[in-house]
Parts: structure tokens; C-alpha cells; sequence
């Protein structure tokens, strides 16, 4: 059920898009949230149309009318939608996913900034992750996940997880075989390889404080400019 507010939103957006004067068919006249749907998918089929709750986490997120997928390709991260076999990144993961569809299951510009959103958005997932994070420097980092993110008590995962720099320069950082301090989920943070107190990478509950430490499982480098950062955009792809 729509609220006052949001139906209000939708009546606009109908006149505005059936009633624009490039439209030969307009009436000017009122029209319903099915009208203006019915409208935009037979004058608009590049436009992928949404439910309103269909990627609801929270009262807020609930309204959302249309996507343009042009402008998604235009988003973060513009690189991660080729698979060319030159791009290094792809050199670096497992076997199994050659050949899989990668699919973006959570961005922190489309879903919100909220770690129990992320561990809600995997839930259903067995996929092996991609995160990929980019700091207020514009440089991109991040890790490969052998297994999806979740809460637990104690690391999980496998050896194929490892922490890669990915601008303005690439590097890998694979396990070392000195501990299994792989995955680690808390409801108030995650953290990604550790030894010693410190971990490889780390990221807060709200997706926004971030820090990146030297760390025995994969003998990396800080993946930042500075230890510390703060997030501006937040991936996570999986691979099915």
C-alpha cells in the first residue's frame, strides 16, 4: 500500500512523462500508477520497471518506480561488467567461477549502507563473493570471499580467498598458510584475514569506516592509501 506522499509522487510522474509534448497521445489528464506503467512499457522497453517493495530493506527504500539500466552501466564500478580474459582480476579467481554470470546482489547506491541488509541480501546464496569497495580517494580494494558473507562465531571459509588492490594499481595477496583467519562476520562489523589483532581488511556495521592492516593469512599491505578510510561505494557480486 502506497503512501499519501508516494502516491502523490506517482500522479506527478504520470503527467509529467504521458502529458510531456513529445507525447502525440497525450490527454493531460490524471493517470493511475497501472496507466503510466502500461505507458512507459510500450514507449520505453529499455526501461526495466520495478514494484515498489521488490528491493525494500526498510520503510524508507520501499517506493521505486523505474530503473534505467543505461544509467546502472554508467554507475560504480563500470569495469566489473566486462569479463575480458586480459583483466587481471579475472586471472585471479577460482576455477569454478569461469563461465558463471556475475551478478550484483548488493550496492550500498542502490540498498542502503547497512551490514545486516548485506547478510540479509546473501542469506540464499552459497556463491562464492566479490566485494569491492571505493574510499574517499577514489581508489578501489577489496576481497574474494570463498564463501557468502554471514554472521558467526568464529573465521570461516577456504584458502581461496584472498584481498586484491584493484586501483590505481593491481595486486593480489593469496593465503600464505600461516593461519585460517579467512571470513569473519559480527553483527557490528566483518573483517576479512588477521594474526596478531590485526586484520587485512575490516568494515563497519554501517558500510562507511573501513581499515586495511598488514595480516599474516595473506601477508598484504595496507589495500588503502592510509589505514583507516571511509567508504563511498560498496559492491558485492556473486556468481551463478
Amino acid at each position: 500500500m502506497l503512501s499519501s506522499s508516494q502516491q502523490r509522487l506517482l500522479s506527478a510522474a504520470a503527467v509529467a512523462v504521458v502529458c510531456h509534448p513529445s507525447n502525440p497521445d497525450s490527454s493531460c489528464s490524471p493517470c493511475s500508477s497501472d496507466e503510466l506503467r502500461s505507458f512507459l512499457q510500450l514507449r520505453r522497453p529499455d526501461l526495466r520497471l520495478l514494484d515498489g517493495e521488490e528491493e525494500a530493506d526498510h520503510e524508507e527504500e520501499e517506493f521505486v518506480l523505474i530503473e534505467d539500466r543505461a544509467e546502472e552501466d554508467e554507475e560504480m564500478f563500470p569495469t566489473l561488467r566486462g569479463s575480458g580474459d586480459d583483466w587481471e582480476l579475472c586471472k585471479e579467481l577460482p576455477a569454478r567461477t569461469v563461465g558463471r554470470a556475475w551478478q550484483l546482489a548488493y550496492s550500498t547506491s542502490r540498498h542502503g549502507a547497512s551490514l545486516k541488509s548485506l547478510y540479509r541480501k546473501l542469506s540464499s546464496t552459497d556463491s562464492p563473493v566479490l566485494i569491492v569497495i571505493k574510499d574517499a580517494l577514489d581508489e578501489l580494494f577489496g576481497a574474494f570471499l570463498s564463501d557468502p558473507l554471514r554472521p558467526s562465531e568464529t573465521f570461516y571459509g577456504t584458502g581461496e580467498t584472498f584481498l586484491f588492490m584493484l586501483h590505481p594499481r593491481f595486486k593480489s595477496f593469496r593465503w600464505t598458510g600461516e593461519n585460517s583467519f579467512f571470513i569473519k562476520g559480527d553483527l557490528d562489523c566483518f573483517a576479512v584475514g588477521g594474526g596478531s589483532g590485526h586484520f587485512g581488511l575490516w568494515v563497519d556495521e554501517n558500510l562507511y569506516l573501513g581499515r586495511s592492516s598488514p595480516c599474516y593469512t595473506f601477508n598484504n599491505c595496507c589495500l588503502s592509501e592510509t589505514d583507516d578510510f571511509r567508504i563511498m561505494e560498496l559492491e558485492v557480486w556473486t556468481f551463478s
